[in-house]
């Protein structure tokens, strides 16, 4: 089985989050894809947030007809903040061993890793998927940031937009549509007062106004 983990704060949770998620799924032929909402995300301290429980109830509210795609409470549960290498190990425990995990991230989050808790501890845990948007140029400055803060020993398959390496996990680049929606935006037109049913599953709209989020 092959599992994809993507973490985040959702704040909000979107269609973008969907649609992007998608197409990685379809493109890595992933047999399900847990969105893992973050308690307290470490490289966002000041950051302000909608309550966990408000918005891990967000992802899980807009998954329900989506059963490939799944919510998990793993890092609202745990103490502390919330370190992506635990949760890695937490879920390598809970499945079998044959099961190849994957993990998701946008581009910005790749290029800040090496201020995340055990960094080198990543690159062998587990497959790091970039979802990109943007042209070769970006996909250049990822090359030079592996090259430069990884490992040199990284080899890049252009065709197939994969970094391979001896004893380290790969690396793949995928190319995502843009769909031009962000968390931000959608606070952004709560506080305005502004229309945002065009940008988030009715059920994330409905826990916004119910639980006025976002003023």
């Amino acid at each position: 089985m092959k599992i994809g983990l993507y973490g985040g704060t959702f704040n909000p949770f979107h269609n973008g989050h969907i649609g992007i998620t998608r197409h990685v799924q379809t493109v890595y032929d992933l047999d399900k894809i847990f969105f893992i909402p973050s308690a307290i995300p470490p490289h966002k301290p000041g950051k302000t947030l909608a309550p966990a429980k408000d918005r891990f109830k967000m992802v899980e509210q807009s998954l329900i007809s989506h059963p490939d795609l799944l919510v998990s409470d793993v890092e609202l549960n745990r103490d502390g903040p919330s370190y992506t290498i635990d949760t890695i190990d937490r879920f390598k425990k809970e499945f079998s061993r044959d099961t190849r995990f994957y993990l998701l991230m946008g581009s910005d989050a790749f290029l800040d890793i090496t201020t995340w808790k055990a960094t080198h501890q990543l690159f062998h845990s587990i497959h790091i998927i970039v979802m990109l948007r943007g042209d070769w140029k970006n996909i250049d400055l990822i090359t030079s940031f592996i090259d430069e803060n990884i490992s040199k020993r990284y080899s890049f398959d252009r065709t197939g937009l994969t970094f391979s390496h001896e004893t380290k996990q790969g690396i793949s680049i995928c190319k995502v549509p843009k769909i031009d929606i962000s968390s931000t935006m959608v606070r952004q037109r709560v506080k305005q007062n502004l229309p945002i049913h065009d940008l988030v599953p009715a059920q994330v709209e409905q826990i916004i106004r119910t639980k006025e989020l976002y003023r």
